[in-house]
């Protein structure tokens, strides 16, 4: 997997930029505020995901503007493929994110899924480990959508039954036919939910030994490392999923909405058998967070058969001397782009540097 090229209209504050990223390493130099995370971002949409700093699409969109314009030129498995991304504004004529792939329609910008893979590290992932379950969820869910499109179906079509059964279980009391309709509603959730969890868990046998031999290269060996797909049900199954609903039905009735399923799962991280969150010094959590995303990107590259393009936001600044080298010497298994007010960390290496200014992008620097 490679980007060559990505162009840039009315994106953010870009009115226009081009970038052709080298095949190993490119590195996006400029002071803050400048645009070189929305270049970043800018490459992340190509695989149909949402922005990995959680903007809604009027937020990418600049000032003024009714839509904007992504296109990106990558290689994989041999072949040449293109990317067209629009993001329209609410009240233009095609609001919402729509793509093309080599010309032809997809549809909303999801349909995307599993044709550009990409692996984003950025500061606030230090609350992967310290934050709540939430974004441990994300976590996985990101990789997954993009390998898997039926697992991005799946996780859709299950998280609006969520929602649907959740109104029910407010107005039960007064809805005609309600336990019908919980039962169907029980159904399809233990149907599309134990499709995510078995993937889930798929995915996590294969990442926890990659991130434990990553934490200890990082570390030197000095903690373990281990992580575990916490299961909301007694397996990752459709029928113990459905086991684990008619067990709740009456807390979930008195509750008010659901209290079991994929939307309440968890990753356990733990460093020598205890909890990381609660044990790790930052500087050990800021290890377990670049030991899963590293991670993150081998697995997708295994699951995919390529290994997906690294994007590093500013994360140099964050990581002492003796990680930034582990992360430097680790850059060349994938193309990789990197944003960075100072480019001394990368003298080192032979990476392109390209200069952002104003939303800006020029192999030379601009004045």
């Amino acid at each position: 997997m490679r980007l060559e090229h990505l162009e840039l209209t009315d994106h953010r504050n870009i009115a226009h930029a081009v970038l052709d990223p080298d095949p190993n390493l490119t590195v996006l130099c400029g002071p803050n505020g400048q645009g070189k995370t929305n270049l970043l971002e800018a490459v992340w949409l190509l695989t149909g995901g949402k922005s990995f700093r959680g903007a809604k699409d009027a937020e990418l969109i600049r000032r003024g503007c009714e839509f904007s314009v992504l296109e990106g030129f990558f290689e994989t498995d041999g072949s040449e493929k293109t990317i067209r991304l629009t993001v329209g504004a609410k009240g233009s004529q095609r609001p919402g994110r729509t793509a093309k792939l080599n010309g032809v329609d997809q549809g909303r910008a999801a349909a995307l899924a599993g044709n550009f893979q990409a692996v984003v590290f950025e500061p606030d992932l230090l609350a992967l480990v310290k934050g709540g379950p939430e974004g441990r969820r994300r976590f996985l869910d990101s990789a997954l959508c993009q390998v898997f499109r039926p697992y991005l179906v799946a996780l859709r079509r299950y998280m609006r039954l969520v929602a649907q059964k959740n109104a029910l279980l407010k107005s039960y009391d007064i809805t005609p036919n309600g336990a019908l309709l919980l039962d169907a509603y029980n159904e399809q959730l233990a149907q599309y939910g134990g499709q995510i969890m078995a993937h889930r868990q798929k995915f996590v046998e294969a990442l926890a030994p990659a991130a434990a031999q990553n934490y200890a290269e990082i570390s030197h060996g000095a903690e373990e490392f281990s992580l575990r797909y916490q299961c909301c049900a007694a397996a990752p199954t459709a029928d113990a999923l459905a086991e684990k609903l008619a067990a709740l039905r009456s807390a979930e009735l008195r509750a008010g909405f659901c209290l079991t399923g994929p939307h309440r799962e968890d990753l356990d991280l733990q460093l020598d058998g205890q909890p990381a969150r609660i044990f790790g010094s930052q500087g050990q959590q800021r290890s377990c967070v670049l030991a899963m995303k590293l991670a993150e990107a081998t697995v997708v590259g295994e699951f995919f058969g390529q290994h997906p393009v690294l994007l590093l936001d500013d994360v140099l600044s964050e990581l002492d001397d003796d990680r930034q080298t582990y992360l430097l010497t680790r850059m060349g298994e994938h193309q990789t782009i990197v944003t960075t007010c100072d480019t001394a960390a990368f003298a080192r290496t032979n990476g392109k540097i390209v200069y952002v200014k104003g939303g800006q992008a020029s192999e030379t620097p601009i004045a």
